[in-house]
């Protein structure tokens, strides 16, 4: 595994494409994204049919953000999960959400032992890199909500003391759509904290194919299950995380960005606009959508790319549109189609 090795000044949100730090190597921005891309290869040969969904994985976990994967049973993650984990040599853990799943078996908690008169703590599920967070609409809110601490701060605090995360950290939450029964709406605060909301469609014809020629035979199994050498470590993911904010952002893309954004809170269309930190996640995962291509400078289309997978959790349309068959992602597209990208 080569080594990749990172300037400690971010970029200034000003800096111009053509203007990127001289001091960094070109070749560097070209190796990180050599290595994303064996990565994506190696997940997209067990995680068949879905490339869409594999690299807005992965620009979330570079961004060091969480995903929420909506979609139905059988379509294949927690293969991801299970398969990116195996891929940066991580661990990985699973909670199922039921509806009496109590916060202290997601987060940990506090016992006493008589006989040494002293609190342990027992740590939760959430202290790893990976947590896929199965099905997390069927637990009711109480319980989804033992994860908003540890999403935004990458700790959780048990007996009043805080106890810090694995670095990297990384929520994976499963929902079915929301029509299913059992299932309960996440109130919107933790819906911000999710960077994307990623859908999963059924596979293509020829990729369901393949897939089910690939499962019957035992093949995928047998691949996460003979252990492969990982791509990349722990060590040098968090590098490749840290050469994110540091990608150039002209200021023209970054007002772009902020336009998108502002521009849900004047469309009669919706009934929930986007918030501040749809513009940070959105400036984010276009900065790592342009690392992923071996770029050190966003463009617009960056930007365009990652519009509809940062807001659509974020947004909710009138009930006159919902009438109409209007959906979160065909009116944030209307809104990118009317708002000029900036021509750099």
């Amino acid at each position: 595994m080569s080594d990749i090795t990172t300037s400690e000044s971010p970029m200034p949100v000003q800096t111009p494409p053509q203007a990127a730090d001289d001091a960094q190597p070109a070749s560097q921005w070209q190796q990180a994204s050599a290595l994303l891309d064996e990565l994506r290869t190696r997940i997209n040969r067990v995680v068949i049919g879905q490339q869409a969904v594999v690299d807005q994985v992965l620009i979330a976990l570079l961004a060091g953000g969480h995903v929420l994967l909506e979609g139905v049973p059988g379509l294949g993650k927690t293969l991801l999960v299970r398969s990116l984990a195996q891929g940066f040599g991580g661990d990985f853990r699973r909670i199922q959400f039921t509806p009496d799943l109590m916060p202290a078996d997601v987060t940990g908690h506090a016992i006493f032992h008589m006989a040494e008169s002293r609190f342990e703590v027992r740590r939760g599920p959430v202290f790893t890199n990976l947590l896929l967070a199965d099905e997390i609409n069927r637990a009711p809110a109480k319980t989804q909500a033992a994860l908003l601490e540890v999403m935004q701060e990458q700790q959780v605090t048990i007996d009043g003391e805080a106890h810090p995360t694995p670095r990297p950290f990384m929520v994976l939450a499963t929902q079915n759509p929301i029509e299913q029964e059992g299932t309960y709406p996440l109130p919107e605060a933790e819906l911000d904290r999710f960077l994307l909301k990623v859908l999963i469609d059924f596979p293509s014809q020829e990729a369901e194919e393949q897939l089910a020629a690939a499962a019957s035979s035992g093949r995928i199994e047998r691949q996460l299950q003979q252990g492969a050498e990982p791509i990349l470590s722990t060590a040098q993911l968090q590098q490749l995380q840290a050469l994110v904010p540091q990608v150039a952002l002209d200021q023209q893309v970054l007002a772009y960005a902020v336009r998108l954004v502002r521009a849900t809170r004047e469309s009669s269309q919706l009934r929930r606009s986007a918030g501040p930190r749809a513009s940070i996640g959105l400036i984010l995962a276009a900065r790592a959508h342009a690392l992923m291509l071996g770029r050190e400078f966003v463009l617009p289309d960056d930007i365009k790319a990652m519009a509809i997978p940062v807001m659509r959790h974020r947004v909710a349309v009138s009930p006159e549109m919902e009438i109409d068959g209007q959906t979160a992602d065909s009116v944030l597209a209307q809104i990118i189609e009317s708002v000029e990208a900036p021509r750099l």
